[in-house]
């Protein structure tokens, strides 16, 4: 095979287009719908190769309910436009997105706000949001080139993200719902959601603050009369509350408790706001004040966290007192609980130490922070601790963010053989500011954290709630219980992979170290045989025996990436030369390509870099294998090219193959990442951690043309 100096240029223009502006590049804002429509008409009719949109849930119905913007689809795709849809296929939408699956390649994506399409020299946005009945009244047109390219940097990024159609479309018709666990911070989406979860529900509870009951009757109250009308008629169990009653939020409280839905009281309220209803659960730990939406809610239909909000929330209601009574107390002027609010930082300390020496079976302890525990210790907190459970045989168990002298703290009280003492450390995502104290589940103290820096807990603490309640006892116990089995099934699980990981790490070491006297021997027994068939034979285990080696060594490289230990030889070398030797190896190496119908290439240039060269190589030969492996015929084109702006070298490998399955590009990198029955999925997982490693990137795109895929990688040009 010959290898051909050729240079490919992936962003070429010779390919003609016909824009409303022959020849002038311009930017501009078209108003009345009118004018709308015909743009977006003449838009379709201008692409020659691709359009991409991404759109409001909404468009649907107007794409294929309009006659002349579904015509306008129609005649691109009878002249083989590739035509690609984004939207949040919902089920007020799914039948329109139906439709429009026999038309364009539609792809679901969550969140979507606002609308744009993309072809190959052409830009539209409409500025519409939420309005099913209208056309946009005014659009944005562009075609100026940096505008096009990035929005179609940007359509490729969201193609990438969703998922096919017809997978959430199956989700919503079987009502099976992927598991995931969601961080949102735009707020339309975060009510969009929240009612979505609402209305699918037959049942809801919710345990928050005065705040969250003010946002929710703003924003939130009809799916929750959804909920109510539908329990009334028999459907679903209803929808049930918990919040602190008090004479501030009394009013509202009386208009949910008349609308339908359950409420009880709890004096102390959990450090967060959440809600559970049948298969998914939202929350935020922001205090909504004032009735304002949070910035941030967790959103997750994981078994795990539902199992335990709903266990959470089964304890406070079973310890609240019901709100009829409530209000009839506080209508009355009489409060029978006992709570005080203590703000004078040393007696605070000091109501702390009592409950410890008063206590008589348990006391269960939380600390906000590594840095309390130590200002605890430091007061004489934990010898108090350390005396109950010597002196008076109580039972102790403390929940702490860890650190190396926490560590060595448990492991001298396990030397003195504590038994009554257990220690369990919380993970950073679950810290709080605030410190807590259970004594017999009679008594609790809860200490606000004012500033973590303070080298005493006089300096460092806030105010202090007290209270013999036995609701909001309750409650904290409840919260300490919940974490000390999260923070016990987060060790098991870290134990487990553990295991699994030396487990995996020994046994590619252990098959590494026969292979490479086997393929000696085998090689040297092979140079002094001569006859053909038992060369063959050899030949046969020689190319196995290198398969296997090779499978070993990705074994121990996935290891190695996913314990962050892989480690790089970095050394000035060109990497034309690294970028030939691959080639080589595949056209005259062992392992030659066979196909004579394939050419590679390569318009060779000198470019210096500071890397691992072994590593570099390795990431050349997976894509320039994976490339072969997929096209039939054709020529793979490599490309090397030097971007002074921003001081890095990109690799381009681009074949004419059967390009990349669109439910594979997602998770490309991903490990085992592939439907071919050749090979183990590792080679791109592999790459990418090697070029991360040197602080590059890594990525692919199915090509324009529709023929192959082209895949890339960028790595900074540094000195030693």
């Amino acid at each position: 095979m010959n290898i051909h100096a050729y240079i490919y240029n992936a962003g070429s223009k010779s390919e003609s287009c016909v824009t409303s502006v022959a020849g002038r590049e311009k930017t501009e804002v078209v108003y009345g719908t009118s004018n709308v429509l015909n743009i977006e008409i003449q838009f379709f009719s201008n692409a020659r190769l691709k359009v991409d949109s991404c759109m409001d849930y909404t468009r649907p119905s107007l794409t294929v309910g309009i006659e002349s913007i579904r015509k306008s689809f129609l005649d691109a795709k009878g002249r083989d436009v590739k035509l690609r849809y984004i939207i949040e296929i919902t089920t007020e939408n799914i039948s329109y997105c139906k439709e429009l699956m026999k038309i364009a390649d539609v792809r679901h994506l969550d969140g979507i706000k606002g609308s744009f399409m993309v072809s190959e020299k052409e830009y539209l946005a409409p500025s519409v949001l939420n309005n099913t009945s209208k056309i946009a009244s005014q659009i944005i047109y562009s075609n100026l080139h940096e505008i096009v390219e990035q929005q179609q940097y940007i359509s490729e990024a969201l193609w990438s993200k969703a998922i096919p159609s017809e997978q959430r479309i199956r989700e919503i018709e079987e009502g099976v719902q992927p598991v995931r666990t969601r961080i949102l911070e735009d707020q339309d989406q975060i009510i969009n959601e929240i009612r979505r979860i609402n209305y699918s529900s037959t049942r809801l509870s919710v345990c928050a603050a005065f705040g969250g009951m003010q946002m929710s009757y703003k924003y939130l109250f009809d799916s929750y009369m959804y909920l109510v009308d539908k329990h009334q008629k028999g459907e679903g169990e209803g929808m049930r509350w918990i919040i602190n009653i008090d004479k501030e939020n009394l009013n509202l409280v009386k208009v949910f408790l008349k609308s339908g839905i359950q409420i009880r009281h709890v004096k102390n309220m959990p450090p967060m706001n959440f809600g559970v209803a049948d298969k998914e659960t939202a929350g935020t730990i922001e205090k909504l004040e004032g009735g304002k939406m949070s910035q941030t809610f967790l959103i997750s239909n994981e078994p795990l966290y539902i199992n335990h909000f709903n266990s959470l929330f089964e304890e406070i209601w079973k310890n609240g007192i019901d709100a009829k009574v409530r209000i009839k107390a506080i209508e009355e002027g009489i409060d029978p609980e006992e709570i005080e609010m203590i703000q004078d930082p040393v007696e605070i300390q000091k109501r702390a130490f009592s409950l410890i020496q008063t206590a008589k079976e348990e006391i269960l302890v939380m600390y906000s922070t590594a840095n309390a525990f130590h200002r605890q210790d430091q007061a004489g907190g934990i010898q108090l601790l350390k005396e109950a459970a010597m002196g008076r045989r109580v039972k102790i168990r403390i929940l702490t963010p860890g650190d190396e002298l926490i560590l060595e703290s448990t492991r001298k009280l396990m030397m003195q053989q504590q038994e009554n003492i257990g220690i369990k450390y919380i993970q950073p995502h679950l810290q709080t500011k605030v410190s807590i104290l259970i004594v017999d589940k009679k008594y609790s103290l809860a200490i606000e954290l004012k500033d973590d820096t303070k080298q005493t807990s006089i300096e460092a603490i806030g105010l202090a709630t007290y209270s013999n309640s036995q609701s909001t006892v309750s409650c904290y116990a409840a919260i300490f219980e919940s974490l000390w089995i999260q923070t016990e099934l987060y060790q098991k699980l870290k134990e487990s992979e553990e295991v699994k990981d030396d487990f995996v790490h020994i046994a590619a070491h252990e098959l590494r170290t026969p292979i490479q006297p086997i393929l000696v021997l085998t090689q040297l027994l092979r140079s002094q045989v001569n006859n053909v068939k038992q060369q063959e034979i050899l030949e046969i285990t020689i190319r196995n025996a290198k398969r296997l080696q090779r499978l070993t060594n990705d074994i121990l490289d996935v290891t190695k990436i996913e314990a962050r230990t892989l480690e790089l030889y970095e050394e000035d070398f060109n990497l034309n030369d690294v970028v030939i030797d691959a080639m080589n190896d595949i056209t005259v190496g062992t392992d030659s390509l066979k196909n004579e119908n394939i050419r590679l290439s390569y318009n060779p240039q000198d470019i210096l870099i500071h890397a691992d060269k072994g590593r570099i190589s390795q990431v050349i030969s997976n894509l320039l294998t994976n490339a072969i492996k997929f096209t039939k015929q054709g020529t793979i084109f490599i490309n090397v090219e030097k971007k002074e702006n921003n001081n890095s070298v990109i690799v381009c490998v681009k074949d004419s193959g059967q390009g990349i399955d669109s439910t594979i590009l997602p998770r490309l990198f991903t490990k085992f990442a592939s439907k071919s029955y050749k090979g183990t999925g590792l080679g791109l997982f592999i790459s990418k951690g090697i070029i991360e490693a040197h602080g590059g990137k890594i990525w692919a795109e199915n090509n324009i043309d529709g023929r192959g895929a082209t895949f890339y990688f960028s790595l900074p040009l540094r000195t030693p």
